[in-house]
Formats: structure tokens, C-alpha cells, sequence
């Protein structure tokens, strides 16, 4: 339903807030359904509780960033400013 979603209102970015301890299960399919369907620009954004471990295999996958708890909304706000497609 989330890449469905983001497909059909073509957004710029997706953001999932991760606390169950999933984001190993979800973000991987989550990724493929928005890459499936041509969303290869579409900024994904996660935040929760994910291990530091973790990072870096979701980064490898296609998570554009993630947010810890504790980050700063200026923050995320800033990534995305920064890092969404233009136009």
C-alpha cells in the first residue's frame, strides 16, 4: 500500500517510521515496489529504532537516510531540501 500510495500521489519522497524492529522485512519490499513501478528518484526516508548495524545494508538497498531517534526535525527537513529532485 505504501509504494501504491506514493505511485499514485508521485511523490518525492516516502517516509516510514519504523519502531516493531521490521525494517529488515518492510524497507526491502518496499524498495522493490517503488523500483518496480519506476520510482528510482523517490527519496525513502527511514526513522525508529534501527541498529547501527543495520544501517548500512538498508543504505546499500536504497534508503536514501536515516533518522534515529532524537534527530532534530530541522534536520530531516534539511535532508530532504536538500536532496529532493528539483523541477
Amino acid at each position: 500500500m505504501i509504494a501504491a500510495a506514493a505511485l499514485q500521489e508521485d511523490v518525492d519522497a516516502v517516509g516510514i517510521s519504523i519502531l516493531s524492529g521490521a525494517h529488515n522485512t518492510l524497507c526491502p519490499r518496499i524498495i522493490d515496489l517503488m523500483r518496480a513501478n519506476g520510482m528510482d528518484d523517490t527519496l525513502i526516508l527511514v526513522g525508529g529504532i534501527v541498529p547501527q548495524e543495520d544501517i548500512p545494508k538498508l543504505k546499500e538497498l536504497g534508503v536514501s537516510e536515516i533518522f534515529l531517534p532524537g534527530t532534530s526535525t530541522e534536520d530531516i527537513v534539511r535532508f530532504i531540501n536538500t536532496n529532493v529532485r528539483k523541477g
